[in-house]
C-alpha cells in the first residue's frame, strides 16, 4: 500500500502512524523491534544530515533490509528536505515519501517549491509532505504568530496538491524548555479547512493526553526523533562510564532496547490502543 493511501486509511479510523528518525543500524533496529512487537506499521525517516552521515544508498538499503528482516509494514521518508534536488535524489533511491520544507520561505515561494516536488513525485507515485507555518527548530524561539493559518492551509493544499501537511500549532523540534501546549482550536480550524493528512512535528516531550487529543483532532502522522535519540545515548553513556567493555556487540544492545522501549510507548499512544 502506498503511504498516501495508508494515511487516508488512518485518517478515517482516527488513528496516527508514528514516523521515527533513525541514525544508524542500532536506532533502526530499536524502531523495527518495537513495530514488530506491536504489529503496527511505521514510517522510517532520514534527515539530510543522517543521509550525509550514512550515505544515501546505504541508508535506503539498510531501511529496506530492516523492514524485510523484521517483517514490518513501513515506508521510507525524507524528513525536512531543503531542496527539490535532494527530494529527487531520494526518490531515485527508492524513498516512498519526501518532505520539502519551504516553511521559512515566503508563502508563494513555499507553494512554488512544493508544487515542483509534487509534480516530480507523480512519476514515482510517491507521497509528498510540506510544512506551513513556523515550527521552531533547535535553538529557535516560537510564538503564536508563526502558527499555521487555516485559510492559508486551504490555499496551499489546493495550489500544490500536496498529500500531507505539517502544521505549526505549538510543537517544536528538540526538547522543550517548558511543557508544550498545543493549540487544539487552531488544529480544528485547519482540519475543517482542508482534507489533507495533517502531520505533527516535534512530538518528543508532548504530554500523552495532549498528543491523543491532537490525533482525535486530525493529526495522522506523528514525528519522533529527539526522544529516541536521547534514550539511546543516555543508555550508551551509562554503559560506557560503568564498564571497561570494548565489544560494541555487548555495549549496543541495551541502548537498542532503550530505543525500543520509547518507540513501543509512542506506537501504542499514536495508534490509540
Amino acid at each position: 500500500m502506498k503511504l498516501q493511501e495508508k494515511l487516508i486509511q488512518y485518517q478515517q479510523s482516527g488513528r496516527a502512524i508514528l514516523a521515527a528518525n533513525f541514525y544508524n543500524y542500532e536506532t533502526l533496529a530499536g524502531i523495527l523491534r518495537a513495530a514488530q512487537a506491536e504489529n503496527e506499521p511505521v514510517i522510517l525517516q532520514l534527515s539530510e544530515s543522517s543521509i550525509n552521515y550514512l550515505g544515501l544508498e546505504i541508508a535506503a538499503k539498510l531501511a529496506r533490509a530492516g523492514l524485510s528482516q523484521f517483517g514490518v509494514e513501513g515506508w521510507l521518508h525524507l524528513d525536512h528536505g531543503a531542496t527539490p534536488e535532494l527530494a529527487k535524489r531520494c526518490l531515485d533511491a527508492g524513498f516512498d515519501s519526501v518532505m520539502i520544507d519551504g516553511s521559512e520561505k515566503p508563502f508563494e515561494k513555499n507553494i512554488e517549491m512544493t508544487s515542483q516536488v509534487v509534480e516530480m513525485a507523480k512519476a514515482y507515485s510517491a507521497n509528498v509532505e510540506a510544512e506551513l507555518g513556523f515550527i521552531a527548530k533547535l535553538g529557535q524561539d516560537h510564538d503564536t504568530d508563526g502558527f499555521t493559518k487555516a485559510e492559508q492551509a486551504c490555499e496551499f493544499v489546493e495550489q500544490t496538491g500536496v498529500n500531507a501537511l505539517a502544521v505549526a500549532i505549538g510543537s517544536a523540534h528538540g526538547f522543550y524548555k517548558q511543557e508544550p501546549k498545543l493549540d487544539l482550536d487552531r488544529l480544528a480550524e485547519i482540519r475543517q479547512s482542508t482534507p489533507v493528512a495533517l502531520v505533527l512535528h516535534g512530538a518528543s516531550g508532548i504530554p500523552d493526553e495532549m498528543l491523543k487529543a491532537a490525533i482525535r483532532g486530525g493529526i495522522v502522522k506523528v514525528n519522533l526523533a529527539t526522544e529516541s535519540k536521547n534514550a539511546f545515548m543516555k543508555e550508551l553513556k551509562t554503559i560506557l562510564f560503568s564498564s571497561n567493555e570494548i565489544d560494541l556487540r555487548k555495549t549496543f544492545p541495551p541502548a537498542i532496547d532503550a530505543v525500543k522501549t520509547i518507540i513501543t510507548k509512542k506506537i501504542r499512544l499514536v495508534s490509540m490502543k
